[in-house]
């Protein structure tokens, strides 16, 4: 079926701490919808959102699924997303193309570090959001004591507009504070009428008409109550909290009323901004079916079976089947075959998605997540959606020699279907490096790569990139003479090799006089001290920041060649860094971590057992941000360690700063761990 009219489309994103019960919302408001006859759970793995073979292991979202639903006319695109911190690169593009958000709570765990992390990105976009208030039905469970926990962290605006009927251990309901009441029992008929009387008082102070008619005892009418409210949950100015229980699906037709009656649509959000590639000119796009074609594809997956798969979000004009539309990014054109509208990993064809809705197309060509896709008469782009950087890195590695041959093509698509994921090569350490969010995301990738595209993976500590240097003058000298009948070879060198000023590279020079190594052997000479840079003398690491002196040798008339001088430089230059004294540098790392004041303390103190240096503080609004200089070396594990020490309430970056000298106890276990790994591999 085609899409309905933008005015009766909602799109909402579900967030959650991890554990909330999210998965089990959506199963519960599909089932209520009579999109499912039957509700999965996560302990059995057969929900529709969690439908990869990663997350029933987990019992957890991995990944962001597409669960619409119908309701009384109107179509709902809830997005269910990870509540994990690692798959943050999930739930960016779903908050990006959602006009609402339901944030999910357990009343048994109260507000938690994912909570205030999904308040905050709701916030940070200006979404309007809803609390539902999940697990009623559980032992422990307290919504008041919950709703003064929401108060406290995110304010008065926060309101109830239910009140659960019963205790944890005999749930009975809710009673609706919008409606008359009438299912409350007669023990709570005064706590619903005192809360009822506090809704209409903070709908009030949202409405400086409603105010003034509030404070001098006027009536106020249900349909300005009703106006006054839609406006400010959209404003953003009153969340509504509400209470439920997922598994019995108590709670969730008012949930549906509440997103169907006051989240904004596509068409009350009104105009989108995008650029006309051909001139710069910023587009003010209208949710309109008349208008041009215009839709950014925002999640990508890489389907073992069905091919890429790519979602989108439609802004203007339609997307249909069977036709062909122009990639303004790429500067290409894609053939469009079947579209679909997505539920969980189901694929219902369709002719066509409309303006507000979301759907996906199969094995596009060129296209990736964030591309705008377009009428190739009337080029737009979208800015692109900003994915969270990464900053723990994995050294990754094929299991057999049948894996090396497909790791680079799978883990490139698997990049391509998580830009929150990066790839580099470490040329010193001959390292392939993944790079994410945290261990758990890594490994759910490598987890993924095997499934997808059969190639296992490991995943190992990456080996720190350490360079090597001297740091005195010395002076060494190399014959390099060898007869064995006819020409034989002869290279003698002199070379003189001088520390440099840190970061300042290699310099060869040469301070021959009379003619003792001929002009033509000089280039010789500087290639064998160049090739002999990559292999320092200590543990095998490049060699930097050394200045290379030839000031003297000989040569023979019949015998002197390029090669023998070229040997020569090798062996003289090698000589020469065993007597410079030489030493380890190892990277320095710029560290940014922003903390909650609480924390503050606790960090420093774990950066000072890191060999930090911390260089400045910033206090603002209840956070820290600590700039520390910390060697690469004490970071390799930091995501986990900051985590630990925070529950997850700080985010740190961190970019190379410098090269330093390696303590000589430390430097001495690196140059041993050198060894061990060079004799393993010679064994």
């Amino acid at each position: 079926m085609p899409s309905p009219e933008a005015s009766k489309i909602r799109n909402v994103v579900l967030l959650s701490h991890s554990g909330s019960g999210k998965s089990a919302l959506s199963e519960a408001l599909l089932f209520a919808t009579k999109a499912i006859n039957r509700m999965g759970t996560a302990e059995a793995g057969n929900t529709v959102s969690d439908y990869e073979p990663e997350e029933a292991k987990r019992r957890s979202s991995t990944q962001t699924s597409l669960v619409p639903c119908q309701y009384s006319g109107f179509k709902i695109n809830f997005l269910d997303t990870p509540g994990y911190d690692d798959f943050r690169g999930e739930v960016v593009p779903a908050l990006r193309v959602c006009e609402g958000a339901v944030i999910v709570i357990s009343a048994i765990s109260g507000v938690e570090v994912g909570t205030e992390n999904s308040w905050n990105m709701c916030k940070e976009r200006n979404l309007p959001r809803i609390i539902f208030v999940n697990k009623m039905d559980r032992e422990n469970a307290d919504f008041q004591r919950t709703l003064n926990g929401i108060q406290a962290a995110f304010g008065r605006s926060c309101v109830p507009f239910q009140l659960p009927i019963g205790s944890a251990q005999d749930f009975k309901g809710i009673v609706n504070l919008l409606g008359k009441g009438e299912n409350a029992t007669a023990s709570m008929k005064d706590e619903a009428s005192k809360a009822k009387e506090r809704l209409i008082e903070a709908v009030a102070e949202s409405d400086d008409e409603l105010a003034n008619k509030y404070l001098e005892g006027q009536e106020i009418k249900p349909e300005e109550l009703e106006k006054a409210l839609k406006k400010a949950i959209q404003s953003g100015d009153l969340v509504p909290v509400l209470a439920g229980s997922a598994t019995q699906a108590a709670g969730v037709e008012e949930l549906l009323q509440l997103v169907t009656g006051y989240m904004p649509s596509p068409m009350e959000v009104g105009k989108t901004e995008a650029k006309n590639q051909s001139n710069g000119e910023k587009v003010e796009l209208s949710p309109s079916k008349d208008g041009t074609l215009a839709s950014l594809v925002f999640k990508t997956t890489a389907d073992p079976f069905v091919g890429k798969l790519s979602f989108f979000r439609v802004y203007s004009g339609v997307f249909k089947a069977n036709g062909e539309v122009w990639n303004a990014n790429k500067g290409q054109s894609e053939r469009i075959g079947q579209v679909y509208f997505m539920r969980g990993k189901t694929q219902e064809p369709t002719p066509e998605v409309g303006p507000g809705d979301i759907g996906a197309v199969s094995k596009l060509a060129v296209t990736t997540t964030s591309d705008t896709l377009c009428q190739k008469d009337k080029p737009l782009v979208f800015d692109p959606v900003v994915f969270p950087v990464g900053f723990y890195s994995m050294a990754v590695s094929p299991k057999t020699k049948a894996d090396l041959d497909k790791m680079s093509q799978a883990l490139a698509r698997i990049v391509e279907e998580d830009p929150s994921l990066k790839l580099s090569r470490e040329a010193s350490t001959s390292e392939t490096l993944l790079s994410g969010l945290g261990d758990v995301h890594l490994e759910t990738t490598v987890e993924k790569v095997k499934r997808k595209f059969g190639t296992e993976l490991t995943l190992n500590l990456p080996r720190v990139p350490y360079r090597e240097t001297i740091t005195s003058v010395t002076r060494s000298e190399y014959k390099h003479k060898k007869q064995s009948g006819g020409h034989g070879q002869y290279g003698h060198v002199l070379l003189r090799l001088e520390p440099r000023e840190r970061d300042s590279g290699f310099e060869f020079a040469h301070e021959v006089v009379g003619g003792s190594v001929p002009r033509e052997f000089w280039p010789a000479v500087e290639k064998g001290v160049t090739k002999s840079l990559g292999e320092g003398a200590l543990a095998g690491y490049p060699v930097v920041d050394v200045k290379v002196v030839l000031y003297d040798g000989s040569y023979h008339d019949v015998d002197s060649s390029g090669m023998s001088f070229e040997i020569a430089a090798v062996q003289a230059f090698k000589k020469g860094m065993l007597d410079g004294r030489p030493t380890l540098l190892e990277p320095i790392m710029k560290l940014t971590v922003k903390v909650p004041d609480a924390n503050t303390g606790d960090v420093i103190g774990d950066m000072n057992g890191k060999r930090g240096r911390i260089m400045g503080m910033i206090p603002e609004n209840g956070f820290t941000t600590i700039e520390a200089e910390v060697p690469l070396a004490e970071l390799l594990r930091y995501s986990s360690d900051l985590r630990s020490l925070t529950q997850g309430r700080a985010s740190y970056s961190m970019e190379p700063s410098r090269y330093e000298p390696v303590p000589p106890a430390i430097g001495q276990k690196v140059v041993e761990e050198a060894k061990r790994v060079k004799e393993g591999a010679k064994a």
